[in-house]
């Protein structure tokens, strides 16, 4: 038989290596490492489901709302924490909402949003009107939106000064920014020459940070043990149990920290719910 020409055999050596390469990484690795995945770790490799009379009702590994068709909280269950992936915990957009500390300015208009600040300021409102306790928090006014002043000139003695964050007819948050009397804002009328300023009030916060921040994920399903606690009293009233009885459960589903030292204690808001079912 003669000998293949060079160019030849150079394609098929390199054809017998993607198919050697395809069947022991596209068939054989999986395959192994499914098959270890299934017989150690079988429950969370099938995606940690918690059932509830044999149904699938969630994941202990990823959060859910408990609302109702409105979107209002449940009174009876423990609420979890904000998300920002997608319309709330979906596994299609988990991600986080790209918002940093700086983004304290509301865009007006059909299509504006809310800052950062105004919907961590709104949340506190909602959070602290829902359990009973102060919503307040510093950079927030009272009627839950950030406490952000536009400020002309940008340099120099102040003439005018705008809560940009509060649309007219709203009574701004403070009266006066350095002797110049402080408008509410009005739409449609463009701020961005002016300098920005926060203002800090001396409101102290009672209600946790997770319940007002959403995580890098979207799809946090624990809470701090001081949220769950701040939502004891509500939940006990609702369902018309013990307080202490509450809180007792509320420890049987705190998970420490990771290897004992990274992290905080969390507790799992949907097995914590389902406790308090059974």
């Amino acid at each position: 038989m003669e000998r293949l020409p060079s160019w030849i055999r150079r394609h098929l050596a390199a054809l017998r290596a993607l198919l050697v390469l395809t069947l022991v990484t596209g068939a054989l690795y999986p395959l192994v490492i499914t098959g270890v995945a299934q017989a150690v770790f079988g429950g969370g490799a099938n995606g940690s489901l918690v059932q509830k009379d044999g149904k699938d009702v969630g994941s202990a590994i990823v959060g859910q709302s408990f609302t109702d068709a409105d979107g209002r909280p449940v009174g009876r269950y423990f609420q979890s924490r904000p998300s920002a992936a997608g319309d709330g915990y979906d596994m299609l957009s988990t991600a986080a909402s790209n918002l940093g500390p700086e983004d304290v300015v509301d865009t007006p208009g059909p299509e504006g949003r809310q800052s950062l600040l105004t919907q961590v300021c709104a949340r506190s409102r909602a959070v602290g009107e829902l359990e009973g306790v102060s919503g307040a928090r510093p950079y927030c006014t009272p009627d839950g939106v950030g406490a952000v002043l536009k400020v002309f000139p940008a340099a120099g003695t102040p003439t005018r000064a705008v809560s940009v964050n509060q649309a007219c007819p709203a009574v701004p948050f403070v009266a006066e920014y350095r002797g110049v009397k402080v408008e509410c804002g009005r739409p449609g009328e463009d701020y961005a020459a002016g300098r920005t300023v926060p203002v800090r009030g001396t409101a102290e916060a009672v209600v946790p940070a997770d319940a007002v921040t959403a995580s890098g994920s979207g799809l946090d399903p624990d809470i701090s043990v001081a949220y769950a606690g701040l939502q004891a009293a509500r939940v006990a009233r609702e369902r018309g149990m013990p307080v202490e009885r509450v809180r007792r459960l509320i420890a049987a589903n705190t998970t420490g920290r990771s290897l004992g030292f990274m992290g905080e204690p969390a507790v799992n808001v949907l097995e914590l719910n389902l406790a308090l079912d059974r």
